[in-house]
């Protein structure tokens, strides 16, 4: 127990990055969102990819913090108007109408944006970082869903951040998801009619609110839900903890209810033992992609779109987890002698769902991946309302 609150309390405390990397001709500026650096999402994965950017291309970075939402814009005029940088990042979608904003000021200036897909035409000098997280969120959802079905449970949770596009995306890729799980759990095992499995979703309203994010699991776990799939950053943290105390108490170390990672892998916190899947949006992938089109004249504004097919969205896997334990180890996130433990707890956790279901979620990404399943998304409140009417999931 001592082991996995102190796990968690470093997650909390956050993690300790150098602010400014490398020493070469060229200046990117990272304009964080508000959270900052030690969020395990967007924020730390834009440092990551911006790091090995400077490692790779000898330029200086610079993160540029914000407080409240009130400094988007104070932060994105100052960084432009300094003339300083080469290419100016904006981290999240809330940053956009600050970087709208600014940017026909600074026509020379290079500007990326990481889920602001609104403006393209008007701005040639920002280069827009859209993902399709809904193909993610399918698999995560349909392995929520069948899992469910296998154990018993009656729901499949969501923790969400604000009621925005990009989340919009996540939700209508997840509900698609578990339907299809449902059918394909229908199918594999000779039913009639599809498990009743149903959807708790709630909106929180907010990415950093820890404290709501473990109540809103809690009441969800109350309810009878499987697993809960954080789609609030670092939010998450809350939804992580109320899991974990859930099996303190219960005297279980593996098994539902599960929690499930966003953004990053984060398959590897609480050693392992209650993440069974993380649905991984590579920021940091994007990040590294913007500088280096900088790096080789390559920039264009517009958009550039990250999808299962070229490695930008993903569900995780072994590999995601030796990766991350790696990365764990160097920057002291992880000691040397627990990436065993969390090795093994991750496998005897994974092997608490059957291996078919692990192959039909292969399955629904292969389908995906040729184009026989396109999955549906969602940019307005309509469109979300029509997804949710298609399936309703209880």
């Amino acid at each position: 127990m001592k082991r996995i609150l102190t796990l968690l309390a470093v997650v909390l405390l956050g993690i300790s990055l150098v602010g400014m990397i490398g020493l070469g001709n060229g200046k990117v500026a990272l304009v964080l969102d508000v959270g900052g650096r030690g969020d395990l999402s967007f924020n730390d994965m834009g440092f990551w990819g911006a790091a090995r950017a400077a490692e790779d291309f000898g330029l200086e970075v610079v993160d540029v913090s914000s407080a409240t939402p009130a400094d988007y814009l104070p932060n994105i005029q100052a960084t432009s108007a300094s003339g300083e940088y080469d290419l100016i990042i904006g981290v999240g979608f809330l940053l956009g109408d600050a970087m709208n904003a600014v940017a026909p000021n600074y026509p020379d200036q290079k500007y990326a944006a990481i889920d602001v897909d609104t403006f393209t035409a008007n701005q040639p000098n920002i280069m827009n970082l859209v993902f399709k997280e809904e193909q993610m969120s399918a698999l995560v959802g349909a392995l929520g869903a069948m899992a469910a079905a296998h154990h018993g449970y009656r729901y499949v949770g969501a923790v969400l951040g604000m009621e925005i596009p990009v989340l919009f995306h996540f939700e209508a890729g997840y509900r698609f998801g578990m339907d299809w799980g449902l059918q394909k759990y229908m199918e594999h095992e000779g039913l009639a009619e599809k498990p009743e499995v149903g959807l708790l979703s709630v909106y929180t309203g907010s990415f950093d609110n820890i404290a709501l994010g473990k109540s809103t699991t809690e009441a969800q776990l109350a309810q009878g839900a499987i697993a809960v799939y954080n789609v609030a950053g670092p939010l998450g943290i809350g939804d992580l903890e109320a899991i974990t105390e859930y099996h303190l108490n219960a005297r279980t170390e593996t098994g539902p209810p599960y929690y499930f990672g966003v953004d990053a892998n984060q398959d590897w916190m609480g050693f392992g033992m209650h993440t069974l899947a993380s649905g991984m949006k590579l920021v940091d992938v994007a990040v590294y992609k913007a500088i280096e089109s900088v790096v080789n004249g390559t920039f264009v504004g517009g958009s550039n779109v990250f999808e299962l097919s070229n490695g930008g969205v993903k569900i995780s896997k072994a590999k995601d987890l030796l990766d991350s334990i790696e990365a764990g180890l160097k920057g002291k996130r992880i000691e040397y002698a627990d990436q065993y433990t969390i090795i093994e707890n991750w496998a005897e956790n994974r092997n608490t769902v059957p291996a078919w279901i692990w192959e039909a979620v292969d399955e629904l990404e292969a389908a995906i991946l040729d184009g026989s399943i396109v999955v549906p998304t969602a940019n307005t409140t309509g469109e979300i309302n029509a997804i949710r009417d298609k399936y309703p999931l209880l």
